[in-house]
């Protein structure tokens, strides 16, 4: 009795020495070769404040929960977090609809979700703090880049879903705002009654595996010379894409891919010596040179190789863009709640929204009061061990959600 009077005890002593931290990824299906290591890095982050001391005296426990790259169940597990685990903070979701997916959750339950993966914009939730990059942090700094080396035409290629399509709607509208004529976009267009664009660009379903037509379709386009392709896939159907574009003997010198959803991490499963010369657009690159960046992928792999979680991946691992958002996110909201003096929702939302600084490993990052980041933006080149040698920064980009109707065609 006195052992279970004990224990009785020690339970709410032990709750109250830690606040629970949900983790919202894919450890399963076809987008588990880009979340998986969101999960890692969460976690090593979590164990760096910790050892630190962690977040208002209270170490940080994280309940980590597999969304299996199935979008209905993102919102089951968001709602078990938020009522069942009852969760201070969520960090998750990679793709626009497993994110759509939680919101409502999220603005229901009123709980906080930090969302670090590029998408298409048009959102702003007080329930979701957006560290990911916005359009103009990405998409458009790409095209512009393009646009300076020579290239006239632009072929649109995505994953169907919500961030592809309506990213892909904004570039149609950036282009013909820079003076390239319709002629010179491709993928397709559809339009409604009034004959108003309303879809651009090629899309296939995820885990799509048949490229070959696309890509003879795409080896057409590029024909002329001074064309490039716009990636907007996600996923592992990156791996057949990227396969079936080096077998049709498309370069980099001839049709150069940039892709907004490729970064270091997905290399590991890519041709990547196929694929020297290709481009990305993130607001991290591992091949960054600071202090702050060389202390963080060292402690990641030191924490990697100590590291006893079932399952994980210890060898050949590298950092890349989504991993930092999710790193700087976690400090952006434990500083947030030590100016509040609250893990309160509300409260820590005030404190975002008046603008917090890290100095992260991508670079100084501040919060604005549209809840997205002012960040820099970074053009690489992939080299052939998959990392990516950095050609162009932009510094101090401010996120900018809503851009869709902005851009007006170039008068001839």
């Amino acid at each position: 009795m006195a052992a279970a009077l004990a224990t009785t005890i020690a339970t709410p002593v032990m709750a109250a020495e830690t606040v629970k931290v949900g983790v919202l990824h894919s450890l399963s299906g076809t987008m588990a070769i880009s979340e998986t290591s969101l999960r890692d890095v969460l976690l090593f982050t979590f164990d760096e404040i910790n050892a630190k001391g962690g977040v208002l005296g209270k170490k940080i426990e994280p309940v980590v929960v597999d969304g299996a790259s199935n979008w209905p169940l993102f919102a089951e597990k968001a709602k078990q977090l938020l009522e069942v685990d009852k969760v201070a903070v969520t960090f998750g979701c990679w793709t626009s609809v497993s994110r759509k997916s939680v919101l409502p959750v999220f603005e229901e339950k009123k709980g906080l979700l930090f969302y670090p993966v590029q998408y298409e914009g048009e959102e702003k939730s007080p329930n979701i703090f957006y560290t990911a990059e916005a359009v103009n942090q990405q998409a458009t700094p790409a095209v512009d880049y393009m646009l300076e080396q020579g290239k006239k035409k632009f072929y649109l290629l995505g994953s169907d879903y919500v961030y592809p399509q309506t990213t892909n709607l904004v570039l149609l509208e950036y282009l013909l705002s820079k003076g390239v004529p319709l002629e010179n976009i491709g993928g397709g267009f559809t339009k409604d009654a009034s004959g108003k664009i309303i879809s651009a660009g090629k899309y296939t379903p995820f885990g799509h595996t048949d490229y070959q037509q696309i890509v003879a379709e795409i080896k057409q386009f590029a024909a002329g010379g001074s064309a490039c392709i716009i990636n907007t896939l996600n996923g592992d159907t990156n791996v057949p894409f990227f396969k079936e574009y080096a077998a049709a003997g498309l370069t980099a010198e001839t049709c150069p891919v940039v892709s907004f959803s490729v970064s270091e991490d997905e290399f590991r499963g890519l041709p990547a010596k196929q694929l020297v010369g290709q481009l990305g657009c993130w607001t991290y690159f591992q091949s960054l040179k600071s202090k702050t960046n060389a202390k963080f992928v060292k402690d990641f792999k030191a924490w990697l190789a100590k590291s006893d979680i079932p399952g994980i991946v210890k060898e050949g691992r590298v950092t890349c863009s989504p991993m930092v958002l999710s790193y700087d996110g976690v400090y952006l909201w434990k500083a947030a709640v030590e100016k509040a003096g609250s893990f309160d929702v509300d409260k820590v939302n005030a404190e975002l929204e008046k603008g917090i600084s890290f100095e992260g490993p991508g670079g100084k990052v501040t919060t604005q009061g549209n809840r997205h980041l002012t960040k820099n933006v970074y053009i690489g080149e992939t080299k052939a061990d998959g990392q990516f040698k950095i050609l162009k920064s932009y510094e101090g980009v401010v996120g900018e959600p809503f851009l869709k109707g902005t851009f007006k065609p170039k008068e001839k």
